[in-house]
């Protein structure tokens, strides 16, 4: 109860804090690129339910068609602003509604699209038994995973084969270890990391 009021009541300051950003970048999507304002992909939260993640468009109509992992901070599918958005995680402002809605925590395990859930293993399914979040510790870990991807020769099998299951073990070790203390910790890491 506490950590759900917690995400409520921080979502609400935050939507209100970053509600002049919100505006700006919203201009600034639509006046530089054709498509909406917002992305939209299914998502497997917790108990396996799935539901919409929101995010700032950051790429061009229908990308995800041609692949779910972004390649590279060069990646042609991506917008002049998507660019800017993505380094400094602006994209993911929209996922307060997420929280707001229950979908999401503000900490917790990243939520996956079903086609990897479904090749996670029973050890790994237990990411689904809490509420996914905003940020964990394998975002931190791993918030250059798109550099990472972009040397690699064959992203999928780098994702899936390494990169995957190296989250998934992390997400593992903050469920078994999670505290609020703990999450504002990660909290702070998290803005840390992106200010870095």
């Amino acid at each position: 109860m506490i950590k759900r009021g917690f995400d409520i009541v921080s979502s609400l300051i935050g939507l209100v804090v970053f509600s002049p950003f919100f505006i700006f970048i919203s201009l600034l999507i639509l006046a530089t690129s054709k498509g909406g304002i917002f992305y939209s992909q299914v998502r497997v939260g917790k108990d396996r339910k799935e539901f919409n993640l929101l995010k700032f468009r950051t790429m061009k109509p229908d990308s995800d068609k041609v692949g779910q992992i972004t390649v590279g901070t060069n990646d042609s599918r991506i917008t002049g602003i998507g660019k800017f958005l993505r380094k400094f995680k602006l994209d993911e402002i929209p996922q307060l509604i997420n929280v707001i809605k229950g979908d999401m925590s503000i900490v917790g395990p990243r939520p996956e699209v079903p086609k990897y859930v479904n090749q996670y293993s029973q050890e790994q399914l237990k990411v689904l038994t809490i509420r996914p979040g905003l940020t964990d510790l394998a975002s931190i870990e791993y918030i250059n995973e798109n550099e990472i991807l972009g040397k690699s020769d064959n992203p999928e099998k780098e994702y899936v084969e390494v990169i995957m299951p190296k989250k998934l073990t992390l997400n593992i070790q903050y469920i078994n270890n999670q505290s609020f203390f703990g999450d504002i910790w990660l909290i702070f890491r998290t803005i840390g990391k992106i200010l870095k």
